[in-house]
């Protein structure tokens, strides 16, 4: 196995974390944007408001597109298990 395998596998990885990661720190980020706008119009500014829908938000994204992202993870995965014998080689 070459370095150049190698750093190809590395950067497959790295693309399939973006892309599995994206719509939860999108549904993240917009929710904290629309809970600090909610805050900065009214003047409250209670820490927990911040954090708890952010949270509850991510959990949304992960029930909504875990399917996706397992079957995105267990294509890379199973991939890189067939293609063992021709890399070795």
């Amino acid at each position: 196995m070459s370095g150049d395998i190698v750093i190809q596998i590395g950067q497959e990885a790295l693309i399939v974390v973006l892309v599995i990661c994206a719509p939860m720190l999108g549904f993240g980020l917009s929710v904290g944007l629309l809970v600090s706008v909610f805050q900065a119009t009214t003047s409250i500014q209670e820490q927990t408001l911040a954090f708890i829908p952010k949270i509850i938000a991510v959990f949304v994204a992960v029930l909504i597109f875990g399917p996706w992202m397992l079957s995105l993870i267990t294509q890379f995965c199973t991939g890189i298990i067939v293609n063992i014998p021709s890399r070795i080689g």
